[in-house]
């Protein structure tokens, strides 16, 4: 800044002496004229004088040129000097910005800088899982490891039957426990018209009674949701120690059922959340083939203390509720294959397979609902469609345990005890008399 007021000085200084001398000296003024008494002090002053007013003109242009040439310095330096002034209020307002800009880049640091951490946590945590994991199948695979030596270890040892099957066979049970069968448990049996023996639950009696189990409930285990094609041939899983759930199959039961010259009771044990246990008995039960739908027919009711729900119950909501809610000559039904007197599908509704009539008293393949009492609101239809038996628990009470088995009739009385086959030619009659009468 100090250079450019120097040469300011400088060019008001040649400014202000150039003026002078044109002031001083005139071009037009006669130096050398002698009227004058020039040149008598000093005689040779007439040519100086007369080479300056020679040259005066072309000093004249020059110094004309120069002070151009000087206002144009004076332009240039003052453009300078603008900008000089812009720079110097662009680098003040820079330095009030820089901060600003300063703040903004540290801030997008630390937001990187954050983002990374959390990204590292993020994965710190994720290899602390996989390192879990890792060491869960390090350990799956040292147990796997062990397993393989052991089943090794058993295979070089001859095979056996982890699940015992009795040797003794027979057309059913009775004929089992008939041949000396003195312990309950699986066995082979070859109805009549059987193609071929399939495989039963025995439950022997200490008074030799040879029970054929066509069904249990035990703890829900077991779902009963099933198609016709799985009534049809069973679904669930046989024991030796009777603690698994089961459907036989309809074609077994058929088979059982109608191979005979006695005819077979049926007896529906039943056990309710309380520990309370109840039973009912149906003479002369049979299950028609799968051409007559697995139809369910019985003779009469033979006795028990849990009341006759195959032959329908009064629920209170209508009349006829008796008539439609009863079993007998009915055909079985599941989701796929309707066969009730209902307009609608009954089995559909409770959502298994069942003698449904429109629709039931009783039904000891439906849903398990713990602890018993169910409402509405817990039924996916808002149906009745727990494990029912209506002429002893409510239909909104779905019982815990259920047995359905079948035994040749000359090996029980009514009520339940042993007999021999004229006891049961006195109960049959006793009965059938009965029925004529109420005809």
């Amino acid at each position: 800044m100090a250079s450019f007021m120097h040469a300011s000085v400088s060019i008001l200084l040649l400014s202000t002496l150039t003026s002078a001398m044109r002031g001083d000296y005139s071009p037009t003024q006669d130096i050398c004229n002698p009227n004058d008494g020039f040149g008598i002090y000093c005689p040779t002053t007439c040519g100086v004088a007369d080479y300056l007013q020679r040259y005066v003109p072309d000093m004249d242009r020059e110094l004309d040129q120069m002070e151009q040439d000087l206002e144009a310095i004076a332009n240039i330096t003052r453009g300078a000097q603008d900008k000089v002034v812009y720079l110097k209020d662009s680098e003040t307002q820079a330095q009030k910005q820089a901060p600003d800009t300063y703040i903004k880049k540290s801030t997008s640091m630390l937001d990187d800088i954050l983002r990374f951490e959390k990204s590292i946590l993020a994965q710190e945590d994720q290899i602390y899982q996989l390192q879990s994991i890792l060491q869960a199948n390090e350990k799956r695979i040292t147990d796997l490891k062990q397993m393989s030596q052991q089943l090794d270890q058993m295979c070089k040892e001859p095979c056996k039957d982890t699940v015992e099957i009795q040797t003794v066979t027979g057309k059913d049970c009775q004929d089992i426990a008939n041949k000396g069968a003195k312990v309950s448990g699986l066995y082979y049996v070859k109805p009549a018209r059987a193609p071929e023996a399939f495989l039963v639950y025995c439950e022997i009696d200490s008074f030799g009674r040879g029970w054929t189990v066509l069904q249990r409930r035990r703890d829900g285990s077991v779902d009963f949701n099933k198609n016709w094609i799985q009534y049809k041939e069973g679904f669930g899983y046989l024991s030796p120690d009777d603690r698994t759930e089961f459907w036989l199959g309809n074609e077994k039961m058929h088979l059982l059922s109608v191979q005979s010259s006695v005819p077979y009771v049926l007896r529906i044990e039943m056990v309710d959340w309380e520990g309370n246990k109840k039973y009912a008995d149906y003479a002369t039960f049979k299950v028609g083939p799968e051409v007559d739908a697995y139809r369910l027919t019985y003779a009469y009711y033979f006795g028990g203390d849990a009341g006759d729900a195959f032959d329908g119950h009064d629920f209170g909501d209508d009349p006829s509720d008796k008539f439609y809610t009863s079993h007998n000559g009915m055909q079985f039904s599941t989701p796929d294959k309707d066969n009730d007197k209902f307009h609608e599908n009954c089995a559909l509704q409770e959502g298994t397979g069942w003698w449904m009539n429109r629709c039931h008293a009783a039904h000891l393949n439906g849903k398990y609902y713990q602890g018993g009492k169910y409402t509405e609101k817990d039924s996916q239809n808002g149906y009745d469609n727990g494990i029912i038996w209506a002429t002893w628990q409510s239909r909104w009470y779905s019982l815990k345990e259920t047995t359905m088995k079948i035994i040749p009739i000359n090996r029980i009385v009514a009520g339940g005890q042993e007999s021999g086959s004229l006891s049961y030619r006195f109960v049959f009659v006793k009965h059938m008399s009965k029925a004529f009468s109420r005809v």
